[in-house]
């Protein structure tokens, strides 16, 4: 197997696991992730973010939830941004678990496209970067969505905070892959 059809497969298996996890959560909470406002979900994934990044830093947790977990919350986040960017927020649930699921498939599947074409590229860059530039990156991200956000769309250059989304998803992808390895070498 190549290293691009390992990168893929494993890509797959962790977009699996944060659908199961979607999808648990789903049934569980159903859409009331609907009700967040764009800044506020900017808000929740820098709340991860950051926790990853205090984790990565102190190497200990006072809340028994490792580094792994919160890449993977970030990776369903960012998808919960893309659905919120395309229809806006609500001010109840409007969607159902179905309706839900599908469109978090449809943009997780939009993000594995994405990663095979910049992973073609990059010729397998990820794989040489640490697990704490990924961290960075993903807090990158969030300051340029912040700044975006409150320019209200008046942005002259950016490629846009759905790009930024989907950037976040594929590192935070890469983040838990890298720890799974880490887990089982």
């Amino acid at each position: 197997m190549t290293q691009q059809t390992t990168t893929e497969v494993q890509f797959e298996d962790t977009l699996k696991e944060c659908a199961d996890l979607f999808t648990r959560k789903l049934h569980d909470y159903g859409a009331s992730w609907r009700i967040l406002r764009a800044t506020s979900l900017t808000d929740q994934l820098l709340i991860k973010a950051k926790r990853i990044r205090s984790l990565e830093i102190k190497r200990t947790a006072m809340v028994d939830e490792g580094i792994r977990p919160e890449f993977i919350a970030l990776v369903n986040y960012g998808i919960v941004g893309l659905i919120q960017l395309e229809k806006g927020f609500a001010d109840e649930v409007d969607l159902t678990p179905e309706e839900a699921l599908n469109l978090y498939n449809q943009y997780a599947n939009e993000a594995l496209k994405l990663m095979l074409k910049k992973n073609h590229d990059y010729d397998e860059a990820w794989r040489m970067m640490r697990v704490s530039s990924y961290t960075d990156l993903i807090l990158t991200k969030l300051q340029r969505i912040k700044e975006m956000e409150d320019l209200e769309g008046g942005t002259l250059v950016s490629e846009g905070i759905d790009a930024n989304y989907m950037d976040i998803i594929n590192y935070a992808v890469f983040g838990a892959i890298k720890l799974k390895e880490n887990q089982t070498a």
